[in-house]
């Protein structure tokens, strides 16, 4: 039989490819900075009251297409909290996990030979469902000294086919936040060709949370060009529960819905408890959590400031670092030879888009910060058989 040839085309999944190279993946010496995962358990109070609602035989049944209404009135709730706005749970849809959100936002909107931007380095399941659907990439170049994308480069991009501009902060693979200024001004373009501003925000509840992340929910028509995804993976540590959240139009809903009900028909039941009771109970859980994760990223900050150390930190924040490697050589095959020889398992910047063989991404989320020396004592080391 045939298979389609887009698909055919498409990337292979990333990490499962990286872990095909680990020798021994028992060993003790391993450090593991592949995948986004977070690096501890859901609080004890959540794994109990899911395992009493279980129990009780509760979330068994498929739920509304647009998900359970107390978790999008929770949801928007905490939206308006967060953003210093007003949407209402109307607003929002559950999908099963944000990369669903995106899937089902993106066959929402475009159909095969449309386009869509995105600032590289970008997240590559992004990228592999636009191949695997026929839509082209359209990539704004990378600016290796910041990694905050350059809206001076998007119109001579814009085309008939365009569809939207993707964003993703806090960045994955970059760790980058964007600022209000950088998500406005990204705003006023989409509103300008009228397109969809598609912002991927999974990672949002690691950095500041003093400030809102972005003004533009605080417009009363922020919903006619702007799409919000989120994910409840990271923040409540429920990444096998698939739960996330996309925020639009009830126009653009009327839509979506056609395509949910032909995929997940609903989000995870249990998922969607789980969520909600996130939402309900876990604030200062969450902010502990969140605090930690910024620490993080001020350690590995400053673990990349050793004197001998030649490889260069772009960025880091929420979970990842992303680091320019000093050898002439792709990659793909320097990780390769960083998790055989040296047992530091990464991702190679060739996942991550065009021209980014200069680059590694290290997700940060899952190891202790008192191991970060370790592993600039192994890149140290690497510099001088990398050669």
């Amino acid at each position: 039989m045939k298979f389609n040839p887009n698909v055919i085309e498409c990337a292979s999944a990333p990490i499962a490819e990286a872990w095909s190279w680990v020798n021994d993946p028992t060993s003790g010496r391993l450090i593991d900075m592949c995948q986004a995962v977070p690096g501890h358990l859901p609080a004890q109070s959540l794994l109990d009251h899911l395992a009493e609602l279980i129990k009780q035989g509760k979330g068994t049944t498929y739920t509304d297409i647009c998900g359970i209404s107390a978790l999008r009135e929770a949801l928007a709730d905490n939206i308006n909290h967060r953003y210093q706005a007003h949407i209402n749970a109307e607003d929002l849809m559950i999908t099963a996990g944000c990369n669903q959100a995106f899937c089902s936002v993106i066959d929402t909107l475009c159909a095969t030979g449309d386009e869509v931007i995105i600032p590289l380095p970008c997240y590559f399941n992004h990228e592999m469902w636009l191949s695997a659907r026929g839509v082209k990439t359209q990539f704004l170049p990378f600016n290796t000294q910041t990694a905050i994308p350059d809206h001076n480069l998007v119109a001579p991009l814009i085309n008939s086919k365009t569809r939207a501009i993707v964003l993703v902060t806090p960045n994955n693979p970059t760790g980058a936040i964007y600022s209000q200024e950088c998500i406005a001004v990204f705003h006023q373009i989409a509103k300008q060709h009228n397109i969809a501003l598609i912002i991927d925000e999974t990672y949002r509840d690691f950095s500041d949370g003093t400030v809102p992340p972005h003004t533009l929910f605080q417009s009363s028509d922020w919903s006619d060009n702007f799409i919000h995804l989120y994910s409840f993976s990271k923040v409540f540590s429920l990444t096998g529960y698939r739960t996330g959240a996309v925020a639009a139009s009830a126009e653009f809903f009327d839509q979506m819905k056609k395509v949910q009900d032909c995929t997940a028909i609903s989000a995870p039941h249990v998922g969607q408890l789980a969520a909600l009771y996130g939402l309900q109970n876990l604030d200062n859980w969450k902010a502990d959590k969140a605090q930690q994760l910024q620490e993080r990223a001020i350690a590995i900050k400053a673990a990349f400031q050793h004197p001998e150390l030649k490889y260069r930190l772009i960025s880091a924040g929420a979970y990842f670092a992303y680091v320019e490697h000093p050898f002439k050589k792709p990659s793909r095959e320097v990780v390769k030879r960083l998790i055989q020889e040296f047992e530091i398992v990464t991702l190679p910047g060739s996942y991550f888009g065009a021209e980014q063989d200069n680059f590694i991404r290290f997700a940060f989320a899952n190891i202790d910060q008192n191991r970060f020396d370790e592993v600039i004592e192994r890149l140290i080391k690497s510099q001088k058989t990398l050669q």
